[in-house]
């Protein structure tokens, strides 16, 4: 399907809410996770049908580490079963699959899992679905001057050659476009460490709809919001 010009062409999307509609619900917080879950399948086949080319999905932060062991578990495993029982649906839709964040951090039964998804997908260029795992927008930058540093002490770079550009291209996202959109469910009015560099000139919709009940009607006018704002990127007009 071709992108309609006035949609974005990078949905970026802070999943919020899993556990304390699960909470409201007097449910443990797994069920709001595997309600969320549900969520992602159904905003993912949206945007794949409007013809958005990237969509990518905060499922997991850095900090989301300091969180009990048995949640960290829970998500883990809730992770690899939607790895397995999408990439059927991946294939068939022409979905590609890729990753941001601190990969290796992962447990080996999600790597292994994961891995076979994102090589299975690899060929696929109807839509991107990247999921930010282990990721921080604050490490994303640090990992990215690291790499600079390196590159300037080695001779390969100049100081005075580094600009926004060369900084982008050492970034996670690099072979991605900058956020057109960015959504946060939930109705926390924060950022939560995710893209940082990348969002600098995003759209931001906040919504208090927890993330299980986001729903395509709610995803769509959202879209319509966005194709009415005028978009200045710091000029005036």
């Amino acid at each position: 399907m071709n992108q309609n010009t006035d949609l974005p062409k990078h949905v970026a999307i802070i999943m919020d809410g899993n556990g304390r509609w699960a909470k409201k619900r007097l449910r443990n917080r797994t069920y709001g996770h595997e309600k969320g879950a549900d969520t992602v399948r159904t905003i993912t086949r949206v945007t794949r049908e409007l013809g958005i080319p990237v969509l990518t999905l905060y499922a997991f932060s850095t900090e989301n580490w300091q969180r009990s062991k048995t949640e960290v578990t829970a998500l883990m495993h809730l992770l690899k079963r939607f790895l397995k029982s999408e990439k059927t649906e991946m294939l068939e839709n022409n979905i590609r699959l890729m990753t941001i964040g601190q990969i290796h951090r992962l447990p080996d039964f999600v790597q292994s899992t994961l891995k076979e998804t994102l090589d299975a997908t690899s060929k696929n260029n109807g839509m991107i679905l990247n999921l930010a795992l282990s990721y921080g927008g604050r490490y994303d930058i640090v990992n990215a001057t690291k790499q600079i540093a390196t590159a300037v002490q080695n001779g390969k770079l100049k100081p005075n050659e580094i600009t926004d550009h060369h900084f982008q291209e050492y970034l996670s996202t690099k072979e991605l476009p900058d956020p057109d959109l960015l959504i946060r469910t939930s109705g926390e009015m924060r950022i939560s460490n995710f893209l940082l560099w990348q969002i600098a000139y995003s759209e931001i919709f906040i919504t208090p709809t927890m993330w299980p009940d986001f729903s395509e009607k709610e995803y769509l006018s959202i879209l319509t919001n966005y194709k009415n704002r005028e978009r200045r990127f710091g000029g005036r007009k």
